[in-house]
């Protein structure tokens, strides 16, 4: 009797497994008929099928699938059903969540509907995981234009300015400040005077993600991502201990030219006081 439960579980799995080809073998048939058609929305549905099926098949359909996602975005791109393209990439970026090619297609969608700050995180993407994607570094770069103020470049190259701030953290830290939150980091360079001065702690936050993915790719080529605890959150959304593990005793920021006012920067100091920065005693 027991070998025969086995025979019959063994038969069952048999079956089922040749079901799961035979469906696999049809729903691939059906996709190419509805290329042929034209009909991108079924053919993709389709291919969703047999990769949710077939897992094994990912790499040998990759490149029928990639057209047939972009042309079907183009599709729901022109009736300006906008959540269903987006629903369609977070699919396809679920079973290929590691290809350049669906990453940078998703960042030009965004840069086209204004979500640019977005866009650039895909494109960003993008290029890490293909350094020699050129479509995907130029986007990258373009992107990056509309959304690093050009005053960030003059900043990094007044020699002056950054010895002042390079001096004024290096005498706080040495004073007996070893703990530093650094608001609106910016490309990091204050979070680095202040771990190269000698502090113990060293925090950042930056509210833009595409600042936020350049200081940290500054701070990973100074070989100090393990140091500097970068943070993608606005200042007055810092909490302790969620974000911080305590009050720090220094608090460091750039943000003192026209936008002292319009960046909330006032507001952001008033909470660090309050609730981030040690009291004095």
């Amino acid at each position: 009797m027991p070998n025969s439960n086995a025979k019959l579980r063994c038969n069952n799995r048999g079956g089922q497994e040749a079901g799961r080809r035979e469906l696999v073998s049809r729903s691939l048939q059906s996709a190419q008929h509805c290329l042929e058609d034209q009909d991108f929305g079924t053919a993709y549905a389709h291919y969703l099928l047999v990769l949710n099926l077939a897992p094994e098949l990912k790499s040998s359909v990759k490149e029928t699938f990639q057209f047939t996602l972009f042309k079907w975005a183009e599709e729901l791109d022109s009736l300006a059903r906008i959540q269903d393209l987006f629903n369609c990439y977070e699919q396809a970026l679920e079973l290929y969540p590691n290809d350049e090619v669906i990453c940078n297609s998703m960042g030009e969608h965004l840069f086209r509907m204004g979500f640019r700050d977005e866009a650039a995180g895909y494109f960003h993407k993008a290029v890490k995981l293909n350094p020699d994607f050129a479509d995907a570094k130029e986007n990258f770069y373009r992107v990056a234009n509309w959304l690093v103020e050009r005053w960030h470049f003059i900043m990094l190259n007044d020699t002056k300015r950054n010895l002042t701030y390079l001096k004024a953290i290096e005498n706080a830290v040495q004073s007996g400040c070893k703990s530093v939150l650094d608001i609106g980091t910016g490309t990091g360079i204050l979070s680095m005077f202040a771990k190269k001065a000698g502090a113990s702690f060293v925090y950042a936050c930056e509210l833009s993600k595409t600042m936020y993915e350049l200081a940290c790719d500054v701070v990973a080529a100074n070989n100090m991502e393990r140091e500097i605890k970068l943070l993608h959150l606005k200042s007055l959304d810092l909490e302790i201990p969620k974000h911080i593990p305590e009050r720090v005793s220094l608090v460091v920021t750039e943000t003192v030219d026209a936008g002292l006012f319009g960046e909330g920067i006032v507001e952001s100091l008033i909470h660090a006081w309050e609730h981030l920065l040690l009291q004095p005693k």
